[in-house]
């Protein structure tokens, strides 16, 4: 599981092919900050090329890794890279499915890890801890393992969602590209078309009815990919207007027409019993496989993560494929092909770990060549570091199909930030499991939701961040 992290405006982040490993500037180059940033080097550690950040000698580095839909092997492998450069280390990584949960003990016992990988839906949120993190700009600024700078290795406009308040605090590694998942192969027998609006959708439903299967389908964890689903095809529909409404947590943002008229598209579909029941009694990885190996339901709202998080429970031959986000109307203000993408798995070095230099070489490991390589053939998506995938995308058809969004997307890339940065997603989550099985009605699920929204943004002990 993923979330996105980034307060990224529209036509902020990355656009182009993976395939051919092509993503232009929308907004300008990389920060530079002269000087690098961030906590000097640890005492005992010998600055050098090789050592550029002066982590001791056989000193301890201790990763707390989030155990999701890329799992923690990638990080695994880096660690190795770090052992085998730097003589005498040893990186210790820790898997977590709720790194809040895991951690904030530890932040608040002034013993965090000396790197975390922050993400899930479980993820601390940002905007608690920022002011404990590290500058992560000595990192981008350093040489990889390679022996090139690693901001000249990077896709443009991955320091800016990691900045606040002028401090690049999180390293996001992973471009996702979200969509509607399906199996290509069963709506090729079927002779099922994706649908690109709501109407579409439930009249799709009434097919696959007729066939003894849902539509949609989901798990208790994972509910709220639905509402990420709403999120994506609302700003679609409403544009820019919809995204500063949500981001900013405005009075009434959830009762916004486009918000409100497709949480009423997915209530019929709810209604018409187009929803595979259970969900918020079923784990969210044994939901899944109720749609990529049993085909129980044909749709399914994810990140790019999904195919990797369910290799073992995708039935042969299934030919996951991606498609964007239904509208509500056959005329929006973006165009159905504009596509919610963003990097995700925020990787933060907090300052008050034990081996902070040891933290800043895990994440220049990671961003070597030999790391994202490693991570685009393994997991199937790509790293924020150019130049590592393939034209057959490693003979998968669900990167294939994230690269034609990309490319059909064009400059209609967009994201939002608000649910990480205040760390919402638990307390959204009630509310979805309870709206898909049918227990709650739109006015319920907006104004639980507007509740939320507005008791962050009330509290005058919490930072806000404004999005323009």
């Amino acid at each position: 599981m993923e979330q996105q992290h980034a307060p990224l405006q529209r036509r902020d982040f990355l656009r182009g092919a993976l395939v051919t490993a092509v993503l232009l500037p929308l907004g300008g180059t990389l920060v530079s900050c002269v000087g690098g940033g961030g906590s000097p080097a640890a005492t005992g550690g010998a600055v050098s090329a090789t050592n550029p950040f002066g982590m001791a000698a056989s000193s301890t580095v201790d990763a707390v890794i989030f155990k999701g839909g890329y799992g923690i092997e990638y990080t695994e492998f880096a660690g190795k890279l770090v052992e085998k450069l730097q003589k005498g280390s040893t990186v210790k990584v820790t898997a977590a499915t709720n790194i809040a949960q895991t951690l904030q003990p530890r932040f608040v016992a002034g013993n965090p890890p000396d790197v975390i990988d922050n993400s899930g839906a479980g993820l601390i949120g940002i905007n608690t801890i920022r002011d404990q993190l590290e500058d992560l700009t000595s990192v981008i600024e350093a040489k990889n393992y390679e022996g090139k700078v690693i901001k000249d290795t990077l896709y443009p406009g991955v320091v800016e969602p990691g900045t606040f308040d002028g401090k690049f605090v999180q390293l996001n590694y992973v471009l996702t590209v979200y969509a509607v998942w399906y199996s290509a192969s069963l709506f090729e027998a079927n002779g099922w078309t994706v649908p690109k609006t709501w109407d579409e959708a439930l009249e799709l439903g009434a097919k696959a009815k007729e066939q003894g299967k849902y539509l949609f389908g989901w798990g208790t964890e994972a509910a709220t990919y639905y509402q990420t689903m709403a999120i994506a095809s609302a700003i679609k529909e409403g544009g820019d207007e919809v995204r500063l409404a949500l981001d900013n947590l405005e009075e009434g943002c959830w009762s916004l027409q486009p918000v409100q008229d497709v949480f009423n598209a997915l209530k019929k579909i709810i209604d018409a019993g187009y929803v595979k029941p259970g969900g918020a009694g079923t784990q969210f990885t044994a939901a899944q496989a109720q749609w990529s190996n049993a085909e129980d339901f044909i749709l399914y709202p994810s990140g790019g993560w999904i195919e990797n998080e369910m290799k073992t429970q995708t039935k042969e031959g299934f030919k996951m494929t991606g498609a964007p986000e239904p509208t509500v109307s056959a005329s929006p203000k973006m165009p159905y092909t504009a596509l919610h993408s963003t990097a995700g798995e925020g990787f933060v070095v907090p300052s008050q770990g034990k081996n902070v230099p040891g933290g800043k070489e895990f994440m220049r490991a990671m961003l070597s060549n030999d790391a994202a390589v490693n991570f685009a053939k393994t997991t199937f998506s790509s790293t924020i570091v150019k130049d590592t995938i393939p034209a057959d995308g490693f003979g998968s058809t669900a990167l294939v199909s994230q690269v034609k969004m990309l490319e059909g997307a064009g400059s209609d890339v967009f994201s939002w930030n608000f649910v990480d940065l205040y760390g919402l997603n638990t307390d959204q989550l009630v509310l979805w499991n309870t709206f898909l099985q049918g227990g709650s009605d739109v006015a319920t699920l907006t104004k639980g939701l507007q509740d939320i929204s507005d008791k962050v943004r009330t509290d005058d002990s919490v930072k806000k961040v404004t999005v323009k």
